[in-house]
C-alpha cells in the first residue's frame, strides 16, 4: 500500500532514477556556470584595474572616477552565461527593441576595392573599444599593400582617445562626432566652417575637418564602402548567423566568411580590369 501511494501521482512513462539524475546533472551545470561567472567578473575587474594603473603611470595623474569594485561573492540576478556558448554575450539587436545572444563582427574595408583588409570579432557590444585593436591589426599588414591614409567610421566609434590613437598611428581620423541632419539647409553644402582655434583639441580639429566640403566628401565614402559589404554578406552570401561556438572558433568562421567575400569581389575586379586593359 505504501509503494502504491508513492507512485499514485506519477505519470505513466516517468523513470524516477533517470529524472533524479537529470536534476542532479542540471544542478552541477548551474554550479559550474556560477563559478564561470565569478571567474569572468574577476578577470574583467582585474583588467579594468590594470588599465587604470597603466593610465596613471602614463599620465602621472590619478585617474578620475571610482576605482573598479571587486565582484560580489555570488552572481547577481542580472549576471548571465550562455550554456551553449559561454563566450557569446547578450547584445542589443541592430534594429533596436530587442536583444540576442551574439558576437560583434568587425571589418576594415578598403574604399577603392571594397576588399576586407582586417576582419575581427569581439564580445563587446560597444564599438568605441574596437578602434585601437583594429589599428593594431592594420599596423601588422604587409608593407607592400600600402599605407592606410584615413579611417572612416560612424559615431559609434567616436571618442577623443580613438582620435588620438589614429593620429599616433599616422592615420587621419574621420569619425562622425554625431548623427547628421538628413535634411540640412542647402547652403550648408557650399559653405566652409570657421577654422578651429589655435588651442583646439584633436577632437575639435576632426570635427572641423568633417564639416569642410572635402571632409564631407571623404566621409561620404563610408556608407558606400563598408555598408554594402555587410549587406552582400548577409543577403547574397546568405550568412546571417554563426554556426560554430567559442570566441576563437567563431573568429575563424568570420575570417572565412570575409575571405569568401574577398574572393567573390576579386573575381569582379579581375573582370573589370580585363575589360579596361
Amino acid at each position: 500500500m505504501a509503494e502504491q501511494a508513492d507512485r499514485g501521482d506519477i505519470s505513466d512513462g516517468v523513470n524516477l532514477p533517470a529524472e533524479i539524475k537529470r536534476r542532479e546533472d542540471r544542478l552541477k551545470v548551474m554550479v559550474d556556470a556560477k563559478a564561470k561567472i565569478e571567474a569572468r567578473e574577476l578577470a574583467e575587474c582585474q583588467a579594468k584595474m590594470a588599465r587604470r594603473e597603466a593610465k596613471a603611470r602614463d599620465t602621472g595623474k590619478k585617474p578620475g572616477g571610482k576605482p573598479p569594485q571587486p565582484p560580489n561573492a555570488d552572481p547577481g540576478p542580472q549576471d548571465q552565461i550562455n550554456l551553449t556558448d559561454e563566450d557569446s554575450r547578450i547584445m542589443p539587436t541592430a534594429g533596436g527593441g530587442g536583444f540576442e545572444q551574439a558576437y560583434n563582427a568587425q571589418a576594415a574595408v578598403d574604399t577603392g576595392s571594397l576588399l576586407v583588409v582586417t576582419p575581427t570579432l569581439t564580445q563587446a557590444p560597444n564599438d568605441k573599444q574596437q578602434v585601437t585593436p583594429m589599428l593594431a591589426q592594420i599596423g601588422r599588414l604587409p608593407a607592400h599593400l600600402g599605407q592606410v591614409e584615413r579611417l572612416l567610421a560612424d559615431t559609434g566609434y567616436c571618442s577623443g582617445k580613438n582620435v588620438e590613437a589614429c593620429e599616433q598611428a599616422g592615420i587621419e581620423p574621420f569619425l562622425a562626432v554625431a548623427r547628421e541632419d538628413h535634411h540640412p539647409h542647402w547652403r550648408d553644402r557650399f559653405t566652409e566652417p570657421e577654422p578651429p582655434s589655435s588651442d583646439a583639441t584633436p577632437m575639435e580639429h576632426m570635427a572641423h575637418r568633417l564639416k569642410t566640403q572635402v571632409g564631407r566628401a571623404v566621409y561620404a565614402l563610408r556608407k558606400q564602402t563598408v555598408e554594402p559589404v555587410f549587406d552582400i554578406i548577409k543577403s547574397v552570401l546568405g550568412f546571417r548567423q554563426f554556426l560554430l561556438r567559442g570566441l576563437d572558433i567563431v573568429t575563424g568562421e568570420w575570417r572565412l566568411v570575409c575571405l569568401a567575400w574577398n574572393l567573390k569581389r576579386m573575381d569582379v575586379l579581375r573582370l573589370q580590369t580585363g575589360k579596361t586593359s
